[in-house]
């Protein structure tokens, strides 16, 4: 055997085990037992939000589209959210709880434990990240039927004493606004 067909060999044997350590590392990341992933229902996943959700410190419009928001949020909410007080175009989308290696993964609103709302295009894009859930007894929970197809509470630090509130957006009856004549 020459030295070229030598070099050859080793290419090809380093060649093959590089494949196969890829192939490896691949298909273990892969496997649902090798990380945390979100909990998913198996049951049909709920209707996007559409409709107008109020509260005592603004609106969030959802168009049904399951990604696309009018949000209306007062000051103190805005300030507190690091976010344009006023009507304002933005997107948003359900996440999970931060599971690593992955984080946070966007997931169906009945198991989220966090809303993002992205305002802003190109270099103005924002992101704000909101726990979401349930308040009851002076509790909060998030997680799995918190937020419902007719309440979304936010968890938010109004003031700066570092108590977070809970904040109620609570879907409107659209014949509310119907002037009767």
């Amino acid at each position: 055997m020459n030295i070229g067909e030598s070099g050859k060999i080793r290419k090809g044997l380093l060649t093959a085990l590089l494949f196969l350590a890829v192939v490896q590392c691949c298909g273990c990341s892969n496997r649902p037992d090798s990380g945390n992933y979100p909990y998913v229902p198996d049951t049909p996943a709920p209707a996007p939000h559409e409709g107008v959700f109020a509260s005592e410190h603004g609106t969030m419009t959802f168009l049904g589209d399951d990604e696309s928001v009018i949000i209306d949020f007062d000051e103190a909410l805005s300030g507190c959210l690091g976010m344009s007080a006023g009507e304002q175009e933005a997107k948003y989308v359900f996440l999970s709880g931060n599971l690593p290696p992955h984080g946070n993964v966007p997931i169906r609103y009945d198991v989220a434990h966090m809303i993002e709302i992205i305002t802003g295009d190109g270099e103005d894009k924002s992101y704000t990240d909101i726990d979401i859930g349930e308040y009851q007894d002076g509790t909060f929970y998030t997680g799995t039927n918190c937020t419902t197809p007719e309440r979304i509470t936010f968890f938010v630090k109004l003031e700066d004493d570092g108590e977070r509130e809970a904040v109620d957006f609570l879907k409107q009856d659209p014949t509310d606004s119907l002037d009767e004549d």
